[in-house]
């Protein structure tokens, strides 16, 4: 999950705006698929540590996993842009507690 994270956050860098960052459309669509990974590793995840006590909603994390598979055209790059300097963030630093 944190190799997803650090990928989004590598191909997301370079831009300065959410309609930038949906203009280079190989850089939105790399980040949108490891948003899919990051959904699917919380999957793999064991009950024990998903059911623990934490501040990851792992549920929004998977929801999220599947707007971007099943709503593609959909997809609000404002709403991706927040995600990834707000949200992604904090996940990063609560999974590397974890670790």
């Amino acid at each position: 999950m944190l190799d997803a994270i650090e990928k989004i956050k590598r191909y997301s860098s370079s831009f300065t705006s959410a309609d930038d960052f949906l203009d280079a459309a190989q850089a939105f669509d790399a980040s949108l698929m490891n948003f899919v990974i990051l959904g699917e590793m919380v999957e793999k995840l064991s009950d024990e540590l998903t059911d623990a006590k934490n501040e990851i909603d792992w549920f929004k994390i998977k929801g999220f996993r599947n707007i971007v598979a099943h709503n593609y055209f959909g997809i609000d790059a404002e709403e991706v842009w927040q995600i990834i300097h707000h949200s992604l963030p904090k996940l990063e630093i609560q999974l590397k507690k974890m670790v």
